[in-house]
């Protein structure tokens, strides 16, 4: 009976954290080019009261298990929706990639937010201040920037109406890009199980194509995510049930004279 109470407490826990998951998701419904994530859960160690020591023994063992646990989380990076801004420096990847940015500490950092801004010194960085890489500066009389669909940065300004080569945007990519950690502001790190980054030229060699113009936007579908926000909320229930159904028994248990 105790078991029951244990186990089912574990189920209100992992449901909590399922529920903590798709609050997250849908808090960053309207965040550019936010990836959704999910919650895997695995079952706990069980306990064994008969194995099938000879042929004659039942044909499966006796285990009672002990509840569940969150497992792991992974992001979705499906192609999230497109939003049309005409800014110069709003940037979409369709298809796979990501920018590369250099962070304050001068190590690397990667997103697939392509809202980025000048500062005063030209840099093209991020709306934090981060800087790509490679570093891309723009004259201070720039009157227009174009940017290619294979990342090629080019301007004119109000001395050369002719069009100046400014340099490239590059993407990175990862062979398992679901095992990269988030830390906030849309960036991610690359770990052991993302794999080293893969640079390379947008639109070559499986790497997507750049659009100017564009933005990219969460890939949060809001009628799945609710379904499970019900789904989560039946099964914490039924765990909340369970304590209040052995709670009762052990109560009569305690009774018995």
């Amino acid at each position: 009976m105790l078991r029951a109470l244990y186990a089912a407490a574990t189920g209100m826990e992992a449901q909590e954290k399922c529920l903590s998951i798709i609050a997250n998701n849908l808090a960053n419904v309207n965040t550019t080019a936010f990836k959704s994530q999910r919650a895997s859960f695995e079952d706990l160690f069980y306990e064994t009261y008969k194995k099938q020591d000879t042929i004659e023994e039942p044909p499966a063992p006796i285990q009672i298990g002990h509840g569940t646990k969150l497992s792991s989380t992974s992001k979705s990076f499906t192609q999230g929706e497109v939003q049309q801004t005409q800014a110069p420096l709003d940037l979409m990847i369709k298809g796979d990639g990501f920018f590369k940015l250099t962070m304050p500490d001068g190590s690397e950092a990667y997103t697939r937010n392509g809202n980025f801004k000048l500062t005063g010194e030209g840099d093209i960085v991020d709306a934090h201040g981060y800087k790509l890489d490679p570093e891309i500066t723009l004259p201070d009389n720039t009157v227009n920037i174009i940017i290619s669909q294979d990342g090629k940065v080019s301007v004119t300004t109000t001395d050369d109406s002719t069009q100046q080569d400014m340099g490239e945007i590059t993407l990175s990519k990862f062979m398992n890009p679901t095992g990269l950690e988030s830390i906030g502001e849309n960036l991610y790190k690359p770990t052991i199980n993302s794999g080293d980054a893969i640079d390379g030229v947008a639109g070559l060699d499986g790497f997507g194509s750049i659009d100017q113009g564009y933005l990219e936007m969460a890939n949060v579908n809001v009628m799945d995510q609710m379904v499970q926000m019900i789904l989560v909320q039946r099964a914490y229930e039924l765990n909340s049930k369970v304590i209040s159904t052995g709670d009762q028994m052990y109560a009569i248990a305690n009774k018995i004279r």
